[in-house]
Protein backbone atom coordinates (compact mmCIF):
# COMPACT_ATOMS: atom_id res chain seq x y z
CA UNK A 1 0.00 0.00 0.00
CA UNK A 2 0.86 3.37 -0.13
CA UNK A 3 0.72 3.88 3.21
CA UNK A 4 3.39 4.73 4.96
CA UNK A 5 5.08 1.81 6.59
CA UNK A 6 7.01 0.89 9.40
CA UNK A 7 10.45 2.47 9.58
CA UNK A 8 12.32 -0.82 8.87
CA UNK A 9 10.49 -0.81 5.12
CA UNK A 10 12.44 2.45 3.98
CA UNK A 11 15.09 0.93 2.46
CA UNK A 12 12.80 -1.83 0.53
CA UNK A 13 12.29 -0.67 -2.67
CA UNK A 14 8.81 -0.12 -3.80
CA UNK A 15 9.96 -0.77 -7.76
CA UNK A 16 13.03 -2.90 -8.86
CA UNK A 17 16.01 -2.32 -11.13
CA UNK A 18 15.31 -3.65 -14.41
CA UNK A 19 18.20 -6.44 -15.96
CA UNK A 20 20.29 -7.36 -13.38
CA UNK A 21 20.80 -5.46 -10.02
CA UNK A 22 22.92 -7.35 -6.97
CA UNK A 23 19.61 -6.67 -4.20
CA UNK A 24 19.86 -9.64 -1.81
CA UNK A 25 17.10 -11.81 -2.49
CA UNK A 26 15.37 -10.96 1.00
CA UNK A 27 14.89 -7.79 -0.25
CA UNK A 28 13.46 -8.39 -3.53
CA UNK A 29 10.59 -10.49 -2.20
CA UNK A 30 10.16 -7.80 0.30
CA UNK A 31 9.58 -5.49 -2.88
CA UNK A 32 7.20 -8.22 -4.63
CA UNK A 33 4.85 -8.45 -1.52
CA UNK A 34 4.84 -4.93 -0.49
CA UNK A 35 3.28 -4.61 -4.45
CA UNK A 36 1.28 -7.44 -4.18
CA UNK A 37 -0.18 -6.04 -1.17
CA UNK A 38 -0.51 -2.57 -2.70
CA UNK A 39 -2.04 -4.42 -5.75
CA UNK A 40 -5.01 -6.30 -3.84
CA UNK A 41 -6.09 -3.15 -2.26
CA UNK A 42 -6.20 -1.63 -5.54
CA UNK A 43 -8.28 -4.11 -7.27
CA UNK A 44 -10.67 -4.52 -4.57
CA UNK A 45 -11.07 -0.90 -4.04
CA UNK A 46 -11.63 -0.93 -8.09
CA UNK A 47 -13.42 -3.62 -8.88
CA UNK A 48 -15.06 -5.70 -5.09
CA UNK A 49 -13.14 -8.66 -2.97
CA UNK A 50 -15.98 -11.09 -4.71
CA UNK A 51 -14.91 -9.69 -8.48
CA UNK A 52 -11.02 -9.45 -7.82
CA UNK A 53 -8.71 -12.18 -9.14
CA UNK A 54 -4.95 -13.85 -8.49
CA UNK A 55 -4.70 -12.18 -12.28
CA UNK A 56 -5.52 -8.71 -11.11
CA UNK A 57 -2.95 -8.69 -8.39
CA UNK A 58 -0.46 -10.26 -10.46
CA UNK A 59 -0.60 -7.81 -13.58
CA UNK A 60 -0.93 -4.98 -11.28
CA UNK A 61 1.81 -5.85 -8.75
CA UNK A 62 4.31 -6.86 -11.80
CA UNK A 63 4.50 -10.19 -10.39
CA UNK A 64 4.44 -13.70 -12.00
CA UNK A 65 1.92 -16.10 -10.66
CA UNK A 66 4.42 -18.44 -9.49
CA UNK A 67 5.56 -15.36 -7.11
CA UNK A 68 2.45 -14.69 -5.98
CA UNK A 69 2.13 -18.37 -5.12
CA UNK A 70 5.44 -18.30 -3.33
CA UNK A 71 3.91 -15.72 -0.98
CA UNK A 72 0.33 -16.59 -0.24
CA UNK A 73 -1.72 -19.63 -0.47
CA UNK A 74 -4.62 -17.78 -2.52
CA UNK A 75 -6.80 -14.37 -3.07
CA UNK A 76 -7.59 -14.45 1.07
CA UNK A 77 -4.54 -14.91 2.45
CA UNK A 78 -3.05 -12.06 0.58
CA UNK A 79 -5.92 -9.73 1.45
CA UNK A 80 -5.33 -10.34 5.05
CA UNK A 81 -1.97 -9.60 5.12
CA UNK A 82 -2.87 -5.97 3.10
CA UNK A 83 -5.24 -5.80 5.49
CA UNK A 84 -3.58 -6.71 8.34
CA UNK A 85 -0.70 -4.10 7.42
CA UNK A 86 -2.65 -1.03 7.01
CA UNK A 87 -4.55 -1.74 10.49
CA UNK A 88 -0.89 -1.59 11.89
CA UNK A 89 -0.49 1.98 10.18
CA UNK A 90 -3.57 3.12 11.07
CA UNK A 91 -3.28 1.90 14.74
CA UNK A 92 0.43 3.53 14.56
CA UNK A 93 -0.55 6.88 13.14
CA UNK A 94 -3.39 7.25 15.82
CA UNK A 95 -1.79 6.44 18.78
CA UNK A 96 1.32 8.45 17.92
CA UNK A 97 -1.35 11.25 16.97
CA UNK A 98 -1.98 11.76 20.91
CA UNK A 99 1.70 11.95 22.17
CA UNK A 100 2.60 15.35 23.78
CA UNK A 101 -0.80 16.15 23.95
CA UNK A 102 -2.00 18.01 27.19
CA UNK A 103 -5.27 17.09 27.72
CA UNK A 104 -7.66 14.57 27.29
CA UNK A 105 -9.79 16.52 24.67
CA UNK A 106 -6.15 17.69 23.11
CA UNK A 107 -5.23 13.69 22.24
CA UNK A 108 -8.83 12.89 21.15
CA UNK A 109 -8.54 15.62 18.89
CA UNK A 110 -5.29 14.77 17.26
CA UNK A 111 -6.08 10.72 17.54
CA UNK A 112 -9.66 11.54 15.08
CA UNK A 113 -7.89 13.72 12.45
CA UNK A 114 -5.59 11.00 12.57
CA UNK A 115 -8.23 8.80 11.79
CA UNK A 116 -9.79 10.30 9.11
CA UNK A 117 -6.68 11.94 7.71
CA UNK A 118 -5.26 8.73 6.69
CA UNK A 119 -8.40 7.21 5.33
CA UNK A 120 -8.94 10.06 3.02
CA UNK A 121 -5.02 10.19 2.18
CA UNK A 122 -5.79 6.51 1.47
CA UNK A 123 -9.51 5.73 -0.27
CA UNK A 124 -8.69 2.39 -1.65
CA UNK A 125 -7.19 0.83 1.54
CA UNK A 126 -10.56 2.98 3.59
CA UNK A 127 -12.49 1.03 1.02
CA UNK A 128 -11.12 -2.20 1.68
CA UNK A 129 -11.13 -1.92 5.56
CA UNK A 130 -14.52 -0.73 5.52
CA UNK A 131 -16.38 -2.01 3.05
CA UNK A 132 -14.99 -5.12 0.93
CA UNK A 133 -13.70 -6.60 4.53
CA UNK A 134 -17.56 -7.80 4.73
CA UNK A 135 -16.78 -9.68 1.52
CA UNK A 136 -13.52 -11.53 2.08
CA UNK A 137 -14.94 -14.08 4.94
CA UNK A 138 -15.25 -15.11 8.68
CA UNK A 139 -11.46 -14.72 8.68
CA UNK A 140 -11.84 -11.02 7.54
CA UNK A 141 -14.45 -10.47 10.08
CA UNK A 142 -12.56 -11.50 13.29
CA UNK A 143 -10.32 -9.17 11.96
CA UNK A 144 -12.60 -6.57 12.14
CA UNK A 145 -13.51 -7.75 15.34
CA UNK A 146 -9.81 -7.19 16.57
CA UNK A 147 -10.05 -3.90 15.13
CA UNK A 148 -13.10 -2.90 17.12
CA UNK A 149 -11.13 -4.37 20.08
CA UNK A 150 -8.48 -1.80 19.85
CA UNK A 151 -10.03 1.17 18.94
CA UNK A 152 -12.44 0.31 21.94
CA UNK A 153 -8.67 0.39 24.39
CA UNK A 154 -8.04 3.83 22.37
CA UNK A 155 -11.49 4.93 24.43
CA UNK A 156 -11.11 3.20 27.58
CA UNK A 157 -7.64 5.34 27.56
CA UNK A 158 -9.14 9.12 26.66
CA UNK A 159 -11.62 8.08 29.60
CA UNK A 160 -8.89 7.22 32.13
CA UNK A 161 -7.34 10.92 31.17
CA UNK A 162 -10.87 12.54 31.49
CA UNK A 163 -11.11 11.22 34.64
CA UNK A 164 -7.72 11.93 35.92
CA UNK A 165 -8.49 15.53 34.47
CA UNK A 166 -11.66 15.62 36.19
CA UNK A 167 -12.45 13.17 38.96
CA UNK A 168 -15.99 13.21 39.17
CA UNK A 169 -16.35 11.61 36.07
CA UNK A 170 -17.97 8.31 36.56
CA UNK A 171 -15.97 5.02 34.83
CA UNK A 172 -17.42 4.03 31.89
CA UNK A 173 -18.38 0.32 31.10
CA UNK A 174 -16.22 -1.27 28.03
CA UNK A 175 -19.55 -1.99 26.60
CA UNK A 176 -19.85 1.48 25.66
CA UNK A 177 -16.64 1.94 24.27
CA UNK A 178 -17.79 -0.80 21.65
CA UNK A 179 -20.89 0.72 20.73
CA UNK A 180 -19.36 4.36 20.03
CA UNK A 181 -16.93 2.85 17.60
CA UNK A 182 -19.51 0.80 16.17
CA UNK A 183 -21.31 3.68 15.52
CA UNK A 184 -18.33 6.38 14.29
CA UNK A 185 -17.63 3.29 11.53
CA UNK A 186 -20.86 3.20 10.60
CA UNK A 187 -20.18 6.81 9.72
CA UNK A 188 -17.26 6.22 7.95
CA UNK A 189 -18.85 3.05 5.62
CA UNK A 190 -21.60 5.49 4.57
CA UNK A 191 -19.82 7.86 3.59
CA UNK A 192 -16.80 5.35 2.15
CA UNK A 193 -20.08 3.16 0.11
CA UNK A 194 -21.15 7.33 -0.94
CA UNK A 195 -17.92 7.90 -3.13
CA UNK A 196 -17.68 10.37 -0.46
CA UNK A 197 -14.00 9.57 1.38
CA UNK A 198 -12.29 12.65 0.62
CA UNK A 199 -14.67 14.31 2.57
CA UNK A 200 -14.43 12.43 5.64
CA UNK A 201 -13.27 15.21 7.58
CA UNK A 202 -16.22 16.43 7.92
CA UNK A 203 -17.07 13.87 10.32
CA UNK A 204 -14.33 14.97 12.63
CA UNK A 205 -17.07 17.11 15.19
CA UNK A 206 -19.43 14.82 14.96
CA UNK A 207 -17.02 12.11 16.24
CA UNK A 208 -15.66 14.07 19.01
CA UNK A 209 -19.02 14.97 20.52
CA UNK A 210 -19.82 11.10 20.66
CA UNK A 211 -16.25 10.32 21.93
CA UNK A 212 -16.44 13.26 24.65
CA UNK A 213 -20.20 12.87 25.44
CA UNK A 214 -19.77 8.55 25.88
CA UNK A 215 -16.31 7.94 27.23
CA UNK A 216 -15.91 12.52 29.55
CA UNK A 217 -19.53 12.46 29.78
CA UNK A 218 -19.73 16.13 28.76
CA UNK A 219 -20.11 17.82 25.22
CA UNK A 220 -16.93 18.92 23.10
CA UNK A 221 -17.42 22.69 24.06
CA UNK A 222 -17.93 22.10 27.73
CA UNK A 223 -14.43 19.60 27.49
CA UNK A 224 -11.71 22.03 28.33
CA UNK A 225 -13.61 23.94 31.20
Amino acid sequence: MNVPGPSNQTSIPRELPRGPHRLRREVVEASQRERMLDAIVQAVAEKGYSGTTVGDVVSRAGVSRKTFYEHFRDKEECFLAAYDEGVEILMDQIRSAGDGATSFYDRMQARVRAYLTLLVEEPAFARAYLIEVFAAGEAALERRRAVHGRLSKFGRELNEDARREFPEMPEVPDEVFVAAFGAINELLYTYVSEGRTSQLLELQEPIEYVQAALFAGRRPEDATS
